[in-house]
């Protein structure tokens, strides 16, 4: 179940925390990626660790250097991704950056800049990732939004809005492209154990999993199974939706 054999995928922020753990679950079943982050000395490490834990059948895992508020590499991408690899099936939009502030403080360059990154990059690059998509008659775009995109989160107008952003666009794409084949969905993780949580203190993480039902925070394999899940043949009938993993802490439909 959910075999990847043979299927080519492209990963925004594929070494960071989440974006290594979502990596490893396509890796592990199968898929063959092209990872893409701005730091290429920590892609080349990433790629070689996968190479050696899940190189399969096929020539093995590459990177891709992009800046994601670089309008030309973003541009630049996909096609970079379908030449080196032979084709995209599927495209996870997992990058992206916060620049918190209260909202009488935000500046305009750090509305800007989350704006730029999370949500104009995620749009370019499922632009470029349609046609081929369509031409196949086969795609699963995956996008990583957050649960502030549907509740909200004080200090985060500009990142609330971005995730929010892309899980209208995702909808509006998932009707353009499902009669070819291609779905579109979003996961929206709650709070996620990685190296930006460890350094919390003891007292800030109990306060956190105090607001989750499950009384902990979640590890970002729960976030690779999903985006695992929605990228294989078994989801085929699920397009437009977001899948919350967030051990409870907001219970949304």
């Amino acid at each position: 179940m959910f075999d990847l054999t043979g299927m080519n995928a492209l990963v925004t922020g594929a070494a960071g925390g989440i974006g290594s753990a979502i990596s490893r679950s396509l890796a592990a079943q199968g898929a063959r990626l092209a990872l893409s982050g701005t730091n290429a000395g920590k892609l080349r490490a990433f790629r070689d660790e996968l190479n050696s834990e899940h190189s399969h059948d096929h020539d093995g895992h590459v990177e891709i250097t992009c800046d994601l508020s670089n309008t030309t590499q973003v541009e630049e991408l996909v096609p970079a991704a379908i030449d080196t690899l032979g084709g995209i099936d599927i495209l996870v939009t997992n990058a992206g950056i916060t620049r918190d502030n209260l909202a009488m403080r935000m500046k305009d360059e750090e509305w800007q800049a989350v704006i730029a990154i999370n949500l104009e990059a995620t749009f370019r690059l499922i632009r470029a990732a349609a046609r081929p998509m369509m031409k196949a008659k086969f795609g699963r775009v995956i996008s990583i939004t957050s649960v502030v995109g549907t509740t909200g989160n004080p200090g985060q107008m500009n990142y609330c809005a971005a995730k929010a952003g892309i899980t209208g666009m995702t909808k509006s794409f998932a009707q353009e492209v499902a009669s070819r084949g291609i779905t579109a969905n979003c996961v929206a993780p709650g709070f996620i154990r990685t190296p930006m949580t460890d350094v919390l203190t003891d007292d800030q993480k109990a306060a956190i999993n105090g607001r989750i039902p499950m009384g902990r925070m979640g590890e970002g394999e729960d976030i690779g199974s999903a985006v695992a899940f929605l990228a294989s043949k078994e989801a085929s009938y699920i397009t437009g939706q977001t899948i919350h993993v967030n051990g409870g802490m907001a219970m949304l439909s």
